[in-house]
């Protein structure tokens, strides 16, 4: 199979979804909008004599059921929502019960955030109990996929190395296993620091983050025929016209099987796509609102590459620092079940619109 450097392909056109009918807004004094769960059993008439046939559709367990004495913020036909610390609510969360998590948490930043980042020299001991319910909640063939920044020592033109430290931690004190090292590159990202880009000239700018593919174990779930990439024409004129057999320069024995049609490439580890959502419906329809927005909000197209390429429909997706939950509305788009965890009320509850759902 080949393999091609190219960007993300254009993730699909997202619009603020109808009011779900099967959408419920929760309160403590119950749900305002009841309708029937998703998998019961259904009884269907078959037969010309009138004699009835029970058929029973799949029970797909809804999500709630994972911390069943926590009143969601709100809930839709495949995720929850939960206004809570995601720590202790993780704690609720049953063994080996959850697919993938996929989430981008505060970055430890020398400039305080209005989203609550920790400091650099904090950071590592502050994430690594989440970490460690996260790796006890996963699957055994789970993915714990972590968006984490970088930043530059304060005062200083050197880079921090708190995220490579934290990987470290993670692996050898937690014993995940490091799947794969993946990049985020984001062209549309200010030039930053000023002082040492812009006024200083010394140095150029940071437009990529890293993305740490995790595991419990040393065979993650994973199938990259989920994210294949569109051929280039290049390619499309080298698969009709044939490619003769024969070892590259650089080794590689290039044989017949070179020239099979897979439907696509296979993508490499830098996943680009900008983050500048800032005229899309949802950031409008909140602005409208006056609603609070979290202001650290990743594409859709970062989650989704990894939920794709990590689980399969059905499965559960955790984020425990959901924000604007982002990576619930792409499960749930893919048909995934998710649960999303935001300790800020307000961030989460702009989240709803994106379900067409509005919370008090």
């Amino acid at each position: 199979m080949s393999t091609e450097h190219a960007a993300s392909p254009e993730p699909r056109k997202r619009t603020l979804k109808r009011p779900n009918k099967r959408a419920v807004l929760h309160s403590k004094t119950g749900p305002r909008l009841v309708q029937k769960t998703r998998g019961k059993k259904k009884a269907v008439a078959t037969g010309s004599n009138s004699q009835k046939a029970i058929i029973f559709a799949p029970i797909i367990s809804h999500p709630r059921i994972l911390v069943p004495r926590t009143v969601p913020l709100y809930s839709t036909e495949l995720g929850a929502a939960y206004v809570a610390d995601s720590l202790q609510l993780m704690k609720e969360i049953p063994d080996g019960s959850i697919a993938a998590v996929v989430t981008s948490p505060p970055y430890a930043l020398h400039f305080k955030k209005e989203y609550g980042n920790v400091d650099k020299a904090a950071y590592v001991e502050w994430f690594l109990p989440f970490a460690q319910e996260i790796k006890r909640i996963l699957k055994p063939d789970g993915s714990f996929i972590l968006n984490i920044g970088g930043s530059y020592n304060q005062g200083r033109p050197t880079r921090s190395l708190y995220h490579f430290k934290l990987l470290v931690e993670l692996c050898d004190r937690l014993g995940y296993h490091l799947a794969q090292e993946c990049f985020w590159y984001n062209p549309a990202k200010l030039p930053a620091p000023a002082e040492w880009v812009n006024v200083r000239r010394v140095r150029v700018k940071d437009s990529v983050e890293y993305v740490w593919w995790l595991s419990p174990s040393e065979w993650p779930k994973a199938n990259n025929r989920s994210v294949l990439l569109p051929y280039s024409e290049d390619m499309e004129r080298l698969i009709e016209r044939g490619y003769r057999a024969k070892k590259r320069p650089s080794g590689h024995n290039i044989t017949g099987k070179f020239m099979v049609n897979h439907n696509g490439s296979i993508p490499s580890n830098l996943i680009t796509r900008g983050n500048n959502e800032s005229n899309s419906e949802f950031i409008r329809s909140c602005s409208k609102r006056g609603m609070k927005l979290n202001p650290a909000r990743f594409p859709a197209a970062l989650p989704e590459f990894f939920i794709k390429l990590t689980t399969e429909p059905g499965d559960i997706v955790l984020d425990p620092f959901a924000g604007s939950n982002t990576t619930g509305s792409v499960a749930e788009d893919l048909q995934r079940r998710w649960v999303a965890i935001e300790i800020d009320r307000e961030y989460l509850r702009a989240s709803g619109l994106r379900f067409g759902i509005e919370c008090k």
